[in-house]
């Protein structure tokens, strides 16, 4: 509007020059009028081409989208010490929707699925046979890294809760830990029989309290609060875990949550640790002094007891 303002000015302004330089008084000749009113209308033309005004928003009437739903969690300890007193402990994974759309905390609108990792390591899995009476190990199999540690939690069972195919790819339950083999393994065994080691190591460290699967123990304290508790044995492997938290709604994975926990040893768990490492025969010769320290000291005393 601005620059057909100016025009117009501008149109006008040359109307009067022109009738000015034509007969010296304000007189306008039909043939100027015309050429000038003609060069104004196509240079406002132009300019509207240029510019043209923005089409009218059709989707002003009809209702936006409604915002996604993400999940933030977090644990309820970021850092745990390992010390000779470590006796075990319990992680509290706690989270909320934002967005939700759950009308109540008993609505099993949303699903959680909360994994626990510990760091992977080698892992040697034997077989033992009955030979001439005596069970003896006869099989091997090596794992170049297996989880030291992996718990899993769930609002319901996972295969209610999300397809084979995505648990797989993403390990989440005890059937699908990333269990790798190592290539010398791996070539000289079935592939039954390779599953069959993988399922006696799950089996195993379930056992030691080291794998666990706990159903319906992530629970929803509101339209969008959710946590699940998650034990920690004494014997865990040092290291760091990592927490992931996923978010479902009809078999759908909405979001993704990832947090980690470090386990650090401290005190004198940490200065024994270091010294085994940094100096393993000083090590070795302070474990065996040690050794022959108490047994003198225990024979020293058992001698007095029975002498009196």
């Amino acid at each position: 509007m601005r620059c057909l303002r100016v025009l117009c000015v501008a149109g006008a302004l040359q109307l009067v020059l022109a009738g000015v330089l034509a007969n010296g008084a304000w007189h306008f000749t039909d043939a100027a009028t015309a050429q000038v009113l003609a060069r104004g209308h196509e240079e406002s033309r132009r300019i509207v081409q240029r510019n043209p005004k923005p089409a009218p928003d059709v989707r002003r009437g009809e209702p936006q989208p409604l915002p996604r739903e993400t999940v933030e969690a977090d644990v309820s300890s970021r850092a745990i010490a390992i010390t000779s007193a470590f006796t075990g402990t319990e992680i509290v994974v706690f989270g909320s929707v934002l967005n939700s759309r759950q009308p109540s905390a008993e609505a099993g609108y949303y699903d959680v699925i909360v994994v626990l990792e510990g760091v992977p390591e080698p892992v040697v899995a034997r077989r033992k046979s009955n030979v001439a009476g005596l069970w003896v190990n006869t099989d091997s199999f090596d794992f170049e890294s297996a989880p030291s540690y992996y718990a899993i939690a769930s609002t319901r069972p996972i295969e209610e809760i999300a397809e084979e195919g995505f648990l797989e790819a993403h390990a989440i339950g005890l059937d699908y830990v990333r269990l790798s083999p190592a290539a010398r393994s791996a070539i000289r065994t079935e592939p039954a029989e390779a599953k069959s080691f993988k399922e006696a190591v799950v089996r195993r460290r379930e056992q030691d309290g080291l794998y666990l699967k706990a159903d319906y123990a992530v629970i929803f304290i509101g339209k969008s609060l959710f946590r699940a508790s998650i034990a920690l044995p004494a014997h865990v492997p040092v290291g760091p875990l990592t927490a992931r938290v996923y978010l479902f709604r009809e078999g759908e994975v909405l979001s993704t949550f990832q947090q980690r926990v470090r386990l650090e040893r401290e005190g004198l768990e940490l200065w024994i640790y270091w010294f085994a490492m940094r100096h393993p025969a000083l090590y070795g010769l302070f474990t065996v002094m040690v050794a022959v320290i108490a047994g003198l000291l225990a024979s020293a005393a058992f001698r007095r007891k029975t002498a009196v």
